[in-house]
């Protein structure tokens, strides 16, 4: 049988049309869990036929609108300085973290939140995803986004190609030849666009790329640090790492600590953000600068229109990076 149409949806019209009582609706709208699977399930699926909006959502938008902010993790640095600019924006915020795999829940669960907008940070949203944020009217931005995002979904991010290029052609004119790479996960739209600026720079000089010398890590410590001891295991070791993350570049520097190397005399390392404590480490580390606080400030400013009814200029915005020259690289050891 059909189900009636509902008109504008309110909790008391999906509760009659899911024949189950009105605080079950509710308490599935705020994700409590004493409700059954299939009932659940069901209340979900009126909710989302019908593109109900909780109330808090539908109120006219404030001064400083609410939203939600959510992470794939909250456990960096990184992320640190992009939560920095968008408190920035002008928005109120409140913040929460989303597993990598979340399921299929999470973005009923954004919806039910009741905010007046999302900004999502490094997290995968998938064509599903997008047509449901789509048909709820929703506005949501994402920042650093792992995959292409649709034409749909507005987006921030910045020129990892050009950083990769740069840091690599830094240390091609040092005259190094070995130089590794060690970009984040092989699935993230950022990773493989610096691995690419990488080989682009060994090309244009003429050098030909060794698969030995491309690993992955997960942008953290363990991934630098892990890569960088295999690598300096080789019969014939690279004499520079770009590391695709600051914090992999402080990996690959404590593995040659360990090694019983110097940085830069032995080893050239080159990482990837500026983060605060890049100019702090020993030595000082050489870093392409990804404007993080600026992307999160932007993508805060664009949700703001969103959120207000004006119009983006453009959907995708990417901010310019840029080489910052520190005492962790020189010229390749004789």
């Amino acid at each position: 049988m059909a189900t009636p149409q509902l008109g504008r949806p309110t909790l008391a019209s999906i509760a009659a049309a899911a024949g189950v009582s009105l605080p079950t609706v509710s308490k599935v709208v705020n994700g409590r869990q004493d409700v059954s699977p299939t009932t659940r399930a069901h209340v979900l699926a009126l909710l989302e036929e019908h593109n109900y909006v909780p109330v808090t959502r539908r109120a006219a938008a404030a001064a400083r609108p609410l939203v939600d902010v959510v992470f794939t993790a909250l456990d960096s640095p990184w992320a640190v300085e992009i939560l920095r600019g968008i408190t920035e924006s002008g928005l109120d915020v409140v913040v929460g973290t989303l597993a990598r795999d979340p399921g299929a829940d999470w973005v009923q669960q954004l919806i039910n939140g009741g905010r007046q907008g999302a900004l999502v940070v490094t997290s995968r949203i998938t064509a599903a995803d997008q047509r449901r944020l789509g048909s709820s009217h929703l506005p949501v931005v994402v920042i650093d986004p792992v995959d292409m995002p649709g034409q749909d979904v507005p987006s921030v991010g910045a020129t990892n190609w050009a950083g990769g290029l740069a840091a690599t052609e830094h240390l091609v004119e040092l005259g190094h030849r070995r130089i590794a790479v060690i970009g984040g996960p092989q699935d993230f739209l950022c990773s493989r666009a610096r691995i690419d600026g990488y080989r682009a720079a060994l090309e244009r000089a003429g050098i030909g790329v060794d698969p030995e010398l491309v690993r992955h890590g997960n942008f953290h410590h363990e991934g630098g640090y892990d890569q960088a001891r295999l690598l300096l295991e080789l019969p014939d070791p690279p004499t520079a790492v770009f590391a695709g993350s600051d914090e992999q570049a402080f990996g690959v520097l404590e593995a040659a600590r360990q090694a019983g190397l110097s940085v830069p005399a032995d080893l050239s390392v080159v990482g990837f953000d500026d983060l605060p404590m890049a100019r702090w480490s020993s030595p000082p580390l050489t870093t392409v600068r990804q404007p993080l606080a600026d992307m999160g400030r932007m993508a805060g400013r664009m949700l703001h229109e969103l959120i207000t009814g004006g119009q983006l200029d453009s959907q995708r915005m990417e901010l310019a990076t840029s080489l910052v020259p520190r005492a962790s690289t020189a010229a390749r050891p004789r």
